[in-house]
């Protein structure tokens, strides 16, 4: 379980235990990653039930603000990087992709960033509003639990973009870790088969960026798992709308 506590204090702002860590525990705790989401998502799924006794707008608000303080905007921050990086590349030359790189170091955020995040925050309030409107509670605990089984594969098959973050976890994922949460993920998508949508998303965002950036790093992670968590929130509002 020291495990699962490392993650939340890295992937949260939750309250945890002091406990002393060393590094190898650190990088053998992105293992625990799926469920530290069942912790965030059991949190957005809480927040959202209760503002829904006063409407599903309240509900979809309240899910949100819980998600992003629960978080600590820690994907999002990678996302806005992400969005200034590639649009930076294409104004340099289609595909540039020192300029790239280069802006993917400056830890500021630019016009296009901010733009990216905003449209996030706008597009999971929208389709958490969908789900909570249908009481679609369960649905939503998962969204982060899966959205978090990504990097886990990211990690495991994309190579370390430099000595940073993302580095630091390479070679933490064993074959068994995926091949655990990936039942574990087809166990849940028995009840919500929009959830194997993470699957084909989590693919893509890594052949992205191999083709863009040549490997992967801490922000390419944020980024993945925020995409990810709003690919599921509108194929999961797609489901409950079916009949």
């Amino acid at each position: 379980m020291k495990g699962l506590v490392i993650a939340l204090q890295f992937l949260t702002r939750l309250p945890t235990p002091r406990i002393a860590v060393s590094s190898e525990e650190f990088v053998r705790s992105m293992r625990w990653f799926p469920a530290a989401g069942l912790i965030i998502g059991g949190l957005v799924a809480g927040a959202g039930w209760a503002g829904a006794h006063l409407d599903s707008w309240t509900g979809a608000l309240l899910a949100l603000a819980a998600w992003v303080l629960v978080t600590g905007a820690l994907h999002l921050d990678g996302l806005g990087d992400m969005a200034d990086a590639s649009s930076a590349a294409h104004k340099g030359g289609h595909g540039d992709r020192q300029r790239l790189l280069a802006v993917l170091a400056d830890p500021h955020v630019g016009s296009f960033g901010a733009t990216a995040i905003a449209l996030q925050l706008l597009a999971k309030l929208v389709l958490l509003h969908g789900l909570v409107d249908h009481g679609q509670f369960a649905a939503l605990l998962l969204v982060p639990f899966a959205a978090r089984i990504a990097p886990l594969a990211w990690t495991r098959w994309l190579p370390s973009l430099h000595d940073g973050l993302g580095a630091r976890f390479r070679g933490a994922v064993r074959a068994v870790d995926l091949l655990a949460w990936g039942a574990a993920l087809l166990a849940a998508a028995w009840f919500f088969p929009a959830l194997l949508a993470v699957v084909p998303v989590a693919a893509l965002w890594g052949w992205w960026l191999m083709r863009k950036t040549g490997g992967i790093s801490g922000d390419g992670h944020g980024a993945g798992i925020e995409l990810a968590e709003t690919a599921l929130l509108l194929a999961l509002a797609v489901q409950a709308h079916l009949p």
